[in-house]
């Protein structure tokens, strides 16, 4: 525990507190504090003007990232008939309904997204108190429940990720690994801050996008300079 502590403190010491740097730097730096011997995840948190307690400041929604999140998406689809083949023509890792929600009651989640068509809804609605704590139960505003199974399961496969605030206004999102190259992190990160400024809800008042930090897994956070964004 001593040696982690001295490591997190020498990363830290590269980082100057309270200083936002430019995007191009802040990668870099988020690629050079990233010292374990696995390939670390790079996340990113925004700060944003809102008030999640009120309905019409909610943000929530999904973004599909150009270089996607180095992470293989284990996806299951609810549906059946026709729309069960499409969706594994698609490449869903689980399809199914009954039997699909019969396993989760038993206790399997070991999937990342879920997608339903419509009228699996049914069925799914049983499975909301194990899924809705997890962020996993599927929901109309994010593309989740739908027909159009193919598309949505070739994005999600392709590097979407699903965002929503948290009780702080605060969104959290992976934009890749530390073996990223510093372009597609960079890529990746504009991309998240351009979904989330569309995003904005009219009733969003005062500064938007207040701070920007991206991290390694282990890593120390490090403030980006928040022009980079489209606002």
């Amino acid at each position: 525990m001593a040696k982690q502590g001295k490591r997190i403190t020498d990363l830290k010491q590269q980082v100057e507190k309270g200083h936002a740097y430019d995007l191009s730097e802040a990668v870099q730096l988020a690629k050079s504090t990233s010292k374990v011997s696995f390939d670390e995840s790079v996340d990113a948190s925004f700060n944003l003007g809102i008030d999640p307690r009120k309905a019409d400041q909610m943000v929530r929604g999904t973004v599909t990232l150009p270089h996607g999140t180095g992470k293989t998406t284990r996806v299951v689809v609810f549906a059946e008939g026709a729309k069960a083949e499409e969706a594994q023509e698609a490449g869903a890792d689980h399809v199914g309904l009954e039997d699909l929600a019969e396993k989760i009651e038993a206790g399997w989640t070991d999937f990342d997204r879920a997608v339903a068509t419509p009228d699996s809804m049914r069925v799914v609605g049983r499975l909301g108190q194990i899924l809705g704590p997890r962020g996993l139960m599927p929901n109309p505003k994010v593309g989740t429940v739908t027909d159009d199974l193919a598309n949505v399961v070739a994005q999600i496969k392709a590097g979407q990720v699903e965002y929503r605030a948290d009780k702080g206004g605060i969104v959290h999102l992976p934009i890749g690994r530390a073996s990223f190259g510093e372009e597609a992190l960079e890529e990746n990160l504009k991309a998240a801050a351009d979904a989330l400024v569309r995003a904005k809800p009219a009733a969003a008042k005062g500064k938007y996008l207040r701070k920007v930090s991206i991290s390694s897994t282990m890593g120390p956070g490090i403030q980006v300079d928040t022009s980079f964004a489209r606002v």
